[in-house]
């Protein structure tokens, strides 16, 4: 998965359609995945009818790959905007934001597996509130954007796909977060919400 968003990130700024079409045709295989897991965890639900622990956690791997899944899908899309768009006009300062925010969403995704693997609430806590560095950071790439059209006309086709990419980046972590309240809830039994969109308003500061 975090191959997907790195690649799809980098063909996007490289302008590399080859790549984003590895990105694109790796995608099913994602969704397989899904499905078999999916399969599987009701298999185990209806043979083994387990309770409290047991269930809770089939229940959070269910929800995870979902999570999981939807990842691959805007690293798709991020893809698809690098095969449709030709010749466009970049601005290097916008584009170095984007590969700034993609990292950031590659060490959450790295972490938030291993949390999940070694069921750690703590390390689960400190990545969900690292997203709001993303949406930060998406926010300050949709602001520079609208600067960078308002200046050049011709810049409106290539910058609209830049605050898109920002978009699918934001939603990325987004899902990070996501998998980060599953870890508590597999460990606690207590549904969190850990998103930190609630303060979205000091983002535009």
């Amino acid at each position: 998965m975090n191959e997907a968003i790195y690649k799809s990130v980098k063909a996007f700024i490289n302008h590399d359609k080859e790549m984003a079409k590895e990105v694109v045709n790796f995608d099913p295989q994602i969704n397989q995945l899904e499905i078999r897991i999916e399969k599987k965890s009701f298999e185990l639900i209806a043979l083994h009818q387990p309770v409290t622990g047991n269930l809770r956690k089939i229940v959070t791997i269910m929800k995870a790959c979902a999570d999981i899944e939807r990842m691959g899908d805007h690293a798709v899309s991020i893809s698809k905007s690098t095969i449709r768009v030709k010749g466009n006009k970049r601005v290097a300062e916008i584009e170095a934001m984007i590969a700034e925010q993609s990292e950031k969403v590659k060490v959450m995704v790295d972490q938030v597996l291993i949390a999940y693997i070694q069921n750690d609430v703590e390390s689960a806590w400190e990545i969900s509130q690292s997203n709001r560095e993303i949406q930060i950071l998406s926010n300050q790439i949709y602001k520079q954007s609208i600067k960078e059209m308002k200046k050049d006309s011709e810049l409106v086709l290539g910058v609209t796909d830049y605050i898109f990419v920002a978009g699918y980046l934001s939603r990325i972590g987004d899902y990070v977060t996501n998998i980060c309240e599953w870890i508590s809830y597999l460990e606690t039994g207590k549904f969190v919400e850990w998103n930190t969109h609630n303060t979205i308003d000091e983002l535009f500061l």
